[in-house]
């Protein structure tokens, strides 16, 4: 279990941010060895673990996915929120040697697992061969889908942020996956390491990802910022094929499209969110909403420039009760 203490100060400069570089170090726990992994991430994995076995550029990457349990912060750097992964990499190639001694010194105080000893000899050439090693990974594996990932994550952080905004910052924890509780004053994180830390004079930071399934990320080495990640909702966007189900009343009763819009709706989606995750075209998923927010089980509201639909309380107990799918009440 990981405990991270946070203060007033700390929660008020909260912040939420993408983060593509981060997306793509918990996609490659996914591709592990004898890892099953679950839908809908099946044949994405398939393609992944091609990638990493015939591309001889991806070795940094394969070290690190081998190594030890936990490294230094320099080596997935700090999330910057602009969605460019070619940001990122420029600030892993840009770190300095002190910046590698500090850290790995902090790390590993027992002595140096052999993986991390080209970082000391050469930080330079390994930071940048490290960088190379996610570019070619990202842009065989992850690039073709980011268009969808990233309106997914662009989606959380907006309704995460209007949620901090208006209902506080335990409405905000509230809404985050299973593997984060928020035990007032400490956020406490589901790891198989054991871990205290206190913000102090730091603000944290909340990263959405879409292979969140992969593994938890924290970061703690910057001292201005403590970073957490968590699951973005829809990852069923990444789909190949659809779900299957044996027994659908609930496309029985509404029709397999309109069915498979209101499932979706567990999280609050726009028209085009709908649309990337189902591979429809946005004019069919506007018509089922259409006819769902008429029999008053999707409602509308509107966030910014967008409009988002969510599940009405009629909805989640339709869901229910010819699904067996127990929806919570979205955050809003």
């Amino acid at each position: 279990m990981i405990r991270i203490e946070l203060d007033e100060a700390s929660l008020g400069r909260t912040r939420i941010a993408m983060s593509p570089l981060w997306d793509a170090f918990c996609s490659l726990h996914l591709t592990k060895p004898g890892r099953e992994p679950s839908w809908p991430y099946r044949k994405w994995v398939g393609r992944a673990r091609h990638v990493l076995a015939s591309d001889d550029r991806t070795e940094p990457l394969r070290a690190l996915l081998n190594g030890p349990l936990g490294f230094p912060d320099f080596m997935l750097p700090r999330p910057l929120g602009t969605g460019s992964v070619e940001a990122e990499l420029d600030v892993l190639r840009a770190t300095t040697r002190e910046t590698v001694q500090l850290q790995i010194a902090e790390h590993f105080p027992d002595g140096l697992p052999e993986l991390y000893r080209p970082y000391l000899d050469d930080p330079r050439r390994a930071c940048g061969e490290l960088a190379d090693a996610y570019a070619a990974y990202w842009y065989a594996v992850l690039e073709p889908h980011w268009p969808v990932m990233r309106r997914l994550v662009e989606d959380e952080v907006l309704i995460r942020a209007r949620t901090f905004a208006t209902e506080g910052v335990d409405a905000l924890f509230a809404g985050l996956e299973a593997r984060a509780r928020w035990n007032p004053p400490v956020l406490e994180l589901t790891k198989h390491i054991e871990a205290d830390y206190r913000a102090g004079e730091r603000s944290l930071l909340l990263v959405p990802l879409v292979f969140a399934e992969g593994c938890r990320l924290y970061s703690t080495d910057d001292p201005g910022v403590m970073a957490v990640s968590f699951q973005a909702r829809g990852a069923g966007a990444l789909r190949d094929e659809p779900e299957e189900r044996t027994d659908d009343r609930l496309g029985a009763l509404l029709g397999r499209g309109r069915a498979t819009v209101l499932r979706e709706l567990a999280a609050p989606l726009t028209t085009a969110g709908l649309a990337d995750r189902l591979g429809l075209a946005p004019s069919t998923v506007s018509e089922h909403l259409s006819v769902l927010a008429e029999a008053d089980v999707v409602s509308r509201h509107r966030v910014g420039r967008s409009v988002y639909y969510q599940l009405t309380d009629t909805g989640r107990a339709l869901l229910a009760l010819l699904s067996g799918e127990n929806v919570l009440k979205a955050v809003s």
